[in-house]
């Protein structure tokens, strides 16, 4: 696969085409994304899959499938999806708003909000490190044996990190869970409460929730294990801040816009949202931001698939500080992906081409899988916007 390139300040593929020279008998946009949507899903096995794109403020809406076998429900930009770890962008993006708001600095000790783990290792851990994955080491999950609040105090208190906090980064849950327990703590009130009535209206998002209310549970989707079994989340501890957040197409969309600058939010929430975008780590082909992963744009199909692959996800990768920390940039591609047993999900965005994308499906299948979709779907958005612009905003377009 060939990198995006730009030409006269537009991107497009090049694809093996002369520069400026248009497929004519490609098939209509809408096509394009079905063929390669339904491809994805005969492959994997997946029940239902929603598509949400924006294109300079322009929505599209591309949904397959269902959303249950039972019910035989169609999948829809209102069906509610569990995001996995793109909840982790809420937790971070909450931090940096308290941060915007005077409420703590991410430069802060972790036990300058949690004083209860003072005399531990988090005494020479910052927000920071938590938000960018340095910390040391914490884990990919808690131990089985951590199933109370008094059990997880007592692991925090004993930890020992691996390596040195902002040396190494380690991909984990229970430091994104620290992470949203001292941003909770310097707001004064419970993660939940701080996510749903503070954070979620301010971004202007009134479908997304950690506990699914009883009038949206008809909506909620069914998911499908890996031995095709019928789950849904049973998040455990630190589940809220980690991977807990339910959420549509449509709702993630909105996320999405923001964080491409064409919603209206508070300035404070605008800080907020370029602080993560900040570059502090290198870490093999990306850039470590506030859980955001960013590379330079263009981007090649490899540098995706190695900087979401097993290797980053399940072992540690050295890390470079940014010294100063890299500025917010247009000229980038963000991505995170997201999984709960029953669930997949990746999110992408590209500033300068105001292009962002959000995928949900009712089955974990493979990230890689997520990284080849995507990019193939803004290909065809970038071919079809150089050769075709009014089909942007014809092909199943909604606002």
């Amino acid at each position: 696969m060939h990198p995006l390139a730009r030409v006269s300040a537009r991107a497009f593929l090049t694809c093996g085409l002369t520069i400026g020279f248009a497929l004519a008998d490609e098939p209509p946009l809408a096509t394009q994304i079905e063929q390669q949507a339904r491809a994805a899903m005969a492959q994997h096995g997946i029940d239902g899959l929603a598509i949400a794109i924006t294109v300079d403020g322009r929505r599209q809406y591309h949904h397959y499938g269902v959303a249950s076998r039972e019910t035989a429900q169609p999948v829809t930009e209102n069906t509610l999806f569990e995001v996995g770890s793109v909840s982790k962008v809420f937790t971070a993006t909450l931090a940096a708003y308290a941060q915007a708001q005077g409420r703590l600095s991410l430069d802060d000790k972790i036990t300058t909000h949690l004083p209860q783990l003072r005399g531990s290792a988090f005494d020479d851990v910052s927000l920071l490190e938590l938000a960018t994955h340095t910390n040391g080491g914490l884990p990919l999950q808690l131990p089985d044996e951590v199933d109370s609040e008094e059990a997880l105090l007592a692991y925090f208190r004993t930890w020992r990190p691996a390596h040195a906090p902002g040396s190494q980064r380690t991909y984990g849950n229970p430091g994104m869970g620290l992470l949203g327990m001292a941003t909770a703590a310097s707001l004064d009130e419970p993660y939940a409460q701080a996510l749903e009535q503070r954070l979620l209206p301010a971004l202007g998002m009134a479908d997304s929730y950690l506990q699914v209310p009883a009038v949206a549970q008809p909506r909620y989707a069914q998911g499908y294990n890996r031995d095709d079994e019928p789950v849904r989340l049973n998040p455990g501890l630190l589940g809220d801040e980690a991977y807990g957040v339910k959420s549509t197409s449509r709702d993630l969309l909105r996320l999405v816009e923001v964080n491409l600058g064409i919603a209206h939010v508070d300035d404070d929430l605008r800080r907020a949202i370029a602080r993560t975008h900040t570059g502090y780590f290198a870490v093999g082909p990306m850039t470590q931001d506030l859980v955001w992963e960013q590379y330079p744009y263009p981007v090649a199909l490899d540098a995706l698939l190695e900087g979401n692959s097993s290797t980053m996800a399940y072992q540690s990768n050295p890390a470079r500080r940014l010294d100063p920390p890299q500025a917010a940039r247009e000229q980038v591609w963000l991505n995170k992906t997201g999984s709960t047993n029953g669930f997949g999900a990746y999110v992408a965005l590209v500033p300068s081409e105001k292009i962002g994308l959000v995928l949900l499906a009712n089955r974990n299948f493979p990230i890689e899988a997520r990284i080849r979709l995507a990019h193939g779907i803004i290909e065809a958005l970038l071919r079809t916007r150089l050769t075709e612009p009014e089909a942007i905003s014809t092909a199943r377009s909604a606002r």
